[in-house]
């Protein structure tokens, strides 16, 4: 079932969707060549306990840190390690939830590590925008799958592919709610779209074959060509006027 927020709910949402965009903040002055994905797991940790927020991956089905932090070829899920080290060029993306007041933001993005290579520079953009043209489409009297499609469309038009397995969802007083909201198919499909639902919108887009895997550790999703991916999120709601972010500052 889907769940409509109210105004009042979907001003709480917007405070927790605040402090995940705070721990972005931090994220992004934080990453560079040398940090150590636990590190940074441990940075946002400290930031969101001194918030009075709770992270909400901790724990979560036993998942052992407050981020997912994913390098490279590693899709999502990718668990902090002190010996996952930084490297100049490379892309880590850094998914971070927090509970406040009892509601969820969510909120993913992909940072570069120093100078990136122009295809993975291009493949950073087109993941932004096609979140973004995700978004755009989270409007009242569309299909769930109007927002499939546009994230598909930009990404296999610039000739990369979307990840099929992973989804994005519905989010509010749990992370993860109904629908769910696949990166990939033809408009015109799934529930009519509502305001006060609140949606986290996360395209996944691979530099090659949208296949991937699950690692032993039964978390780290890899693609299975091992080439690159990259993941952005945003935490949205709906309302009469469009879409509103609330995982920004």
């Amino acid at each position: 079932m889907i769940v409509l927020k109210s105004s009042d709910e979907i001003q709480s949402m917007r405070s927790a969707g605040r402090v995940v965009a705070q721990a972005h903040q931090l994220v992004r002055e934080l990453v560079r060549p040398g940090l150590t994905t636990l590190e940074l797991d441990r940075a946002v940790d400290e930031f969101l306990v001194g918030q009075n927020a709770i992270p909400a991956f901790k724990g979560y089905q036993g998942y052992p840190a407050s981020i997912c932090a994913s390098p490279n070829e590693v899709v999502v899920h990718g668990i902090p390690s002190k010996d996952v080290v930084l490297q100049e060029g490379s892309i880590i993306s850094v998914d971070i939830g927090a509970f406040v007041d009892g509601f969820c933001g969510d909120s993913a993005w992909t940072y570069p590590v120093g100078e990136v290579d122009p295809k993975v520079q291009l493949l950073l953009q087109t993941t932004e925008e096609a979140l973004f043209q995700g978004i755009e489409q989270a409007r009242v009297g569309n299909r769930l799958s109007d927002i499939s499609h546009a994230v598909q469309r930009r990404a296999e038009e610039r000739g990369f592919s979307v990840v099929r397995d992973f989804v994005g969802h519905g989010i509010g007083r749990k992370m993860h709610e109904a629908p769910q909201i696949p990166n990939f198919g033809p408009p015109g499909r799934g529930p009519r779209l509502k305001t006060g639902m609140t949606l986290a919108i996360e395209p996944m887009v691979n530099v090659g074959s949208y296949h991937v895997q699950v690692l032993d550790d039964n978390w780290t999703v890899v693609t299975r060509d091992n080439n690159w991916s990259a993941h952005f999120e945003h935490t949205i709601a709906i309302t009469d006027e469009g879409p509103v972010i609330l995982t920004i500052l």
